[in-house]
């Protein structure tokens, strides 16, 4: 029997990160939206180049949330200089990591053209792209600050931050696609410049907050009296790089996806662009309540109480389940609806509402697979979750999408057909491994 006190810590630990992610979500709902009704061609151009960049995001998000068992572990046994000296030797990494990836991402735009996307949208991408490509560093940097604060379980200041954030994108996307206010009307490259500034902001607020901020003082002494040193640089990038991967590779499902969409034209395009914009509410909402599982289970576990870590990962469990069931039903009962939301096109319309129901049938898995993710995140048992993300995405997923949509001509449903099959067995391979490491910590206590 689970105690209930481990379900209302969670809501409290967690509501700030799923509003804050929610914030996000409404980010991405805005700029389809205004995109969307820019041009139809602005909302494909913005599918192809959105969906390359969320790959990038995500592996960053993910390197970064190496820091949150580190700093979990340490402030659950009152270590808390050593929390401000692991939060600079983060802040290096994450920057050299930001760094690799902007070198990527050049790379790719230098080869953009050979990707077979639609000849006429290659105008629109390449602009928007190098906005994105600038400001990679800052979402980095920013994410480091903000698994420092999850981890000392402060997750109401990157909250505002982010609701800050992107009220500020918002309204800069009004300013610039559209030219208020004398500037000049940009279209899809006004969304991007938004974006950078925003992001450039908000790293700006943190900064200021972690210098200035009371309750931070302890931690800024730890951070200002600590060395950069081999041991912190190496646990960081053990831990960041296989769950970076991992997300990474969740990701680039749905980005290589995104390429055989491409092949289907840009009206299948604009339709996947307006279902991956749906379908983050519900993964952003699962994750920002696994990130707090993530965070209870490392506070217990440096504690080195097994029971308390399995019923944290089970009452996260349940929770975003419940979360699950909250998304799958409006969006089914407004499935004929939502395409209209985000373009003035029929034919997109219609394809979004082809593309509901395998959407509700990976929410369980998707759920299952953040839960379980993160609760090994917390007891530091990351290497698997990157050969478990393999199998479940390149082997199990990504097959089946061609094979349903071409070989079986499901086309744009068939696609999408493939997601429940790899984000259901991640889940499942996670959740196994998960019981695994309970049942072996159980023996050694």
């Amino acid at each position: 029997m689970i105690n209930p006190q481990h379900y209302k810590a969670l809501f409290k630990l967690g509501l700030p990160i799923v509003i804050g992610q929610l914030g996000m979500i409404v980010l991405g709902f805005a700029d389809t939206l205004m995109i969307g009704h820019h041009s139809t061609e602005d909302l494909a151009a913005a599918s192809f180049v959105n969906n390359m960049f969320n790959l990038v995001i995500i592996f960053a998000t993910g390197f970064s949330y190496g820091l949150t068992p580190i700093v979990g572990s340490l402030f659950g046994k009152g270590e808390k200089k050593a929390v401000g000296c692991t939060l600079k030797n983060a802040l290096w990494a994450n920057g050299l990591i930001g760094i690799l990836l902007t070198a990527i991402m050049g790379i790719l735009y230098l080869n953009i053209h050979r990707l077979g996307q639609p000849e006429e949208l290659l105008p629109l991408m390449r602009p928007y792209y190098i906005v994105l490509l600038i400001s990679i560093i800052f979402v980095l940097l920013f994410n480091a600050f903000k698994q420092f604060a999850d981890g000392i379980t402060d997750t109401k200041t990157p909250m505002w931050l982010l609701i800050g954030g992107n009220v500020l994108n918002i309204i800069g996307n009004w300013i610039l696609i559209y030219g208020h206010f004398g500037f000049p009307e940009m279209g899809l490259t006004g969304a991007g410049i938004a974006t950078l500034a925003s992001r450039i902001l908000m790293l700006l607020a943190f900064v200021g907050i972690f210098l200035k901020a009371k309750r931070y003082r302890v931690f800024k002494e730890g951070f200002l009296e600590g060395r950069l040193n081999r041991q912190d640089f190496k646990e960081l990038n053990k831990l960041g790089w296989p769950v970076g991967l991992q997300m990474g590779m969740e990701t680039a499902s749905f980005s290589l996806a995104t390429i055989m969409v491409g092949w289907l034209g840009a009206t299948a395009l604009a339709a996947h662009q307006v279902m991956l914009t749906i379908g983050q509410l519900g993964y952003m909402m699962y994750y920002g309540m696994a990130a707090a599982v993530a965070v209870r289970v490392s506070n217990f576990h440096g504690q080195k109480d097994t029971k308390a870590v399995h019923h944290s990962a089970s009452a996260g469990f349940h929770i975003i389940l419940l979360m699950a069931l909250l998304v799958s039903i409006p969006l089914f009962l407004l499935r004929n609806e939502i395409g209209g939301w985000f373009t003035d096109s029929h034919e997109v319309t219609l394809m979004v509402a082809s593309l509901i129901l395998p959407f509700i049938l990976y929410q369980f898995g998707d759920g299952m697979q953040c839960n379980y993710s993160n609760a090994l995140r917390g007891i530091a048992d990351v290497k698997p979750v990157m050969y478990i993300a393999f199998i479940a995405y390149f082997v199990i997923s990504l097959p089946s999408g061609y094979l349903f949509g071409f070989v079986l001509d499901g086309g744009l449903t068939g696609i999408w057909l493939s997601f429940p099959f790899g984000l259901t067995s991640a889940g499942l391979m996670f959740w196994w491994r998960f019981r695994k490491q309970i049942r072996r910590m159980d023996c050694h206590t």
